[in-house]
């Protein structure tokens, strides 16, 4: 009797390990056709513009995707995600702001609708401690094209020298790019780097399926660099830069009794100065000021009734306005202006009649938002951008790894260069399963169940 037992239960075992392995099967096949196809992965992963409340995190995909970061302290939060992308594309850079200082903070980031982690460990990287203002701002600027000539635009840029945590930047809808290098912080984030104007700077473009492309350069002819041609290595430490031109100094020698014993017969009359309130004023910015908003809001003071024209250049805004009874006016621009550098002149007629101009140059180095961070939009889109300063091929290199330092694409490190891996292909795409398996065990899974009942009849 226990004998003829055996084979129903052994039917049955063999019943319940082909259900479980059929099912199993076609959950692999389900998992894989829900999943995130590899074109929407993230690739060239960096981290740069680490400050004592803020970093960058930038990367590519192969398709045009939406991504944005879940971050936090001890780990990724969904409470701490934001959708800061709103068109696909395949360059991307969201900064994170308003964190606190020498902080330990991790992510992943959502690409296409899927996390996506550093072999199943978020990203980490530690904020620096709070440094005083730089003593001066030095900028580093440039172009990049594409290899028909056309601007690059919506392009990262990395920066990276012997010393220095990285920094990065997107390029404009022009293709224009600045960096205010004068932020560069040592590698241990401690202190503002090292440099001076024979400092060799490490340029690398990252423009996704348009191409990379990187250049070398002294900081001294960096400002600005000559253009950066997409798919092209470019050497420009021959470059001298722009000094200043003076103006040769002249002498003229009179004879001793012209200066002691003859007179100018020509007498130049004493003009009064016109009072200040007889001129207008740009308060609000210095002359080569960064300011950090893509909406700036310009006043100043000026005498009441005249009529004042605006003008603001690389993009042309032309505005006009009359300065209100109390002489003091303000103006912000219709569009938010791109990251890069910028000239507002202000034209007006003076008392006299005479057409005044003032003009100031500054610079947009990128926008900050709620709720804690921001993404540069594509340069295609009439949005504001700013995310140095991209980081990926010939010399910056970089790996993501779950350190608390900064390195790109592997451990999150301040001491870390960029680099560019090969795109990836659909080769390593997994295969799902088949039901045939599932078929073939829930077959002997039945026979050796109606053999085992037979038996014990």
């Amino acid at each position: 009797m226990n004998k003829s037992k055996i084979p129903t239960i052994l039917g049955i075992l063999i019943l319940i390990t082909g259900v479980a392995m059929g099912v199993f099967i076609l959950q692999q096949q389900q998992t894989f056709k829900l999943g995130a196809s590899p074109e929407a992965s993230p690739k060239n992963i960096e981290i740069t513009n680490i400050t004592s409340e803020s970093f960058t995190v930038s990367w590519t995909t192969d398709k045009k995707t939406v991504g944005y970061l879940k971050w936090g302290k001890e780990k990724p939060s969904e409470n701490n995600s934001y959708q800061a992308e709103k068109t696909a594309k395949n360059i991307h850079q969201i900064s994170l702001h308003n964190l606190e200082p020498n902080t330990n903070y991790s992510f992943i980031i959502n690409s296409d609708g899927k996390d996506h982690d550093n072999n199943n460990i978020p990203w980490q990287v530690k904020t620096g401690p709070p440094l005083p203002p730089p003593q001066k701002t030095n900028i580093i600027s440039g172009k990049v094209i594409l290899p028909t000539g056309q601007p690059a635009s919506n392009t990262l840029i990395y920066l990276n020298a012997a010393g220095i945590s990285p920094l990065s930047t997107l390029t404009s809808s022009n293709g224009d790019w600045v960096i205010a290098i004068s932020n560069a912080r040592s590698n241990s984030l401690n202190s503002y780097a090292n440099i001076d104007e024979n400092t060799l700077l490490e340029i690398l473009v990252q423009g996704g399926p348009s191409g990379i492309a990187s250049a070398q350069i002294y900081l001294k002819a960096a400002n600005p660099t000559p253009p950066i041609t997409l798919g092209k290595i470019h050497d420009f430490r021959s470059e001298t830069g722009n000094p200043q031109e003076e103006i040769p100094a002249s002498q003229i020698n009179l004879p001793e009794e012209t200066e002691k014993d003859i007179e100018s017969k020509f007498v130049v009359p004493e003009v009064e100065k016109e009072e200040e309130t007889s001129s207008v004023t740009l308060d609000s910015i210095e002359d080569n000021e960064i300011i950090f908003t893509n909406d700036p809001e310009f006043f100043g003071k000026g005498p009441s009734g005249n009529s004042i024209k605006i003008t603001v250049e690389s993009e042309l805004i032309s505005d006009e306005l009359t300065i209100p009874s109390s002489g003091a006016w303000k103006w912000s621009p219709p569009e938010n202006l791109e990251p890069g550098e910028h000239k507002i002149t202000l034209s007006w007629v003076d008392k006299t009649g005479i057409l005044r101009t003032l003009t100031r140059t500054f610079i947009v180095q990128a926008a900050e938002s709620e709720p804690a961070f921001e993404s540069t939009p594509s340069g295609n889109e009439p949005s504001p951008t700013p995310t140095v300063k991209p980081t990926q091929t010939p010399k910056p290199t970089a790996t993501a790894t779950p350190v608390s330092t900064a390195t790109p694409k592997a451990t999150a490190s301040p001491t870390s260069t960029p680099r560019v891996s090969i795109p990836s292909t659909d080769s390593a795409t997994p295969i799902a399963g088949n039901p045939i398996p599932t078929i073939i065990m829930l077959s002997f899974g039945a026979v050796f169940l109606f053999l085992g009942l037979f038996l014990a009849v």
